[in-house]
């Protein structure tokens, strides 16, 4: 294949690769990478679709179209991914956001009052997508943003001096709730949920390039529930609420653990696949409950 000459012929020639590496969205991934490294956003790469490609353009296409060849996600390669209409800065030391999250938003926000001033705990904060997404939008909340990994912090950080919310949020190193002795009203976390056999047969853009320590749940998913749900009713006030996301076959498991710790109201949220995405329970204030509530 000859050289490419324009915009647009580059772009061609990266979807051909990109497809040819059995990628579902090449079309898609082609323009983005391309956008990313000629800095055209997708209105202008139309317009200059048969502008020669500037020297050096055709080596950094080869260089970002092999990295998503070989399974990197988009996002990883150009640094950040879009998530509620807000762009995240990410690299391999967080997750990378998910639409499928954005379930635990829609969940939360009308469980938030905007105009009181309300204080969240967001558990393995990650890139801060949660947290931030919902200081964003309740310009009264404040919130607490805990992770155990020192390079998860520096980007959360990052996201939250560029969105403009540092002065309503605190991100601290920490194992879950251990050492947390306020009260919030609310506390939302998307805990490791993956059986850890299971961490070997993921797809190679998660396998390879989301942090280990973001996946793995244990023998059976459930372990970081286990260590979380309890430290949390004790961290709430009362009728606070805890959002959880979980795995698609985890709903009634991880019900049976809230209801053993007191929590009421447990409610499982779908996500836009019609899987279950999302535990939602409010506290109680009457004595710790055995059994599941359907």
């Amino acid at each position: 294949m000859s050289r490419p000459k324009s915009f647009a012929d580059l772009q061609r020639h990266m979807t051909q690769k990109l497809r040819a590496a059995d990628c579902d969205m090449a079309a898609l991934d082609a323009r983005l990478l391309l956008s990313h490294i000629s800095g055209l956003n997708e209105t202008q790469l139309a317009l200059e679709a048969e502008t020669p490609i500037p020297l050096g353009l055709d080596s950094a296409a080869r260089t970002v179209t092999s990295q998503r060849a070989a399974g990197k996600p988009v996002a990883k390669i150009i640094g950040h991914r879009e998530f509620w209409g807000r762009r995240f800065c990410v690299n391999q030391a967080v997750l990378d956001p998910r639409p499928d999250s954005e379930t635990l938003i829609e969940a939360a926000l009308p469980l938030l009052p905007p105009e009181q001033d309300v204080q969240l705990i967001d558990l393995g904060t990650g890139s801060g997508c949660l947290l931030m997404t919902l200081l964003a939008e309740r310009p009264m909340a404040r919130g607490l943003g805990i992770d155990k990994s020192s390079a998860a912090l520096h980007m959360a950080r990052r996201n939250a001096h560029l969105l403009g919310l540092r002065a309503r949020i605190a991100l601290r190193h920490g194992d879950w709730l251990r050492g947390i002795r306020r009260t919030v009203d609310m506390i939302v976390a998307n805990p490791p949920y993956i059986e850890s056999a299971e961490i070997a047969r993921l797809d190679k853009a998660v396998r390879l390039f989301d942090p280990r320590a973001a996946l793995d749940g244990g023998a059976d998913g459930l372990g970081p529930y286990r260590r979380l749900i309890k430290p949390a009713f004790a961290c709430l006030k009362g009728s606070g609420h805890l959002l959880l996301e979980i795995g698609a076959r985890q709903a009634e498991a991880v019900s049976e653990l809230m209801a053993e710790a007191g929590f009421d109201n447990i409610e499982v949220k779908q996500d836009l696949a019609s899987r279950d995405r999302i535990l939602q329970a409010q506290k109680s204030s009457r004595k710790i409950k055995k059994g599941f509530e359907k």
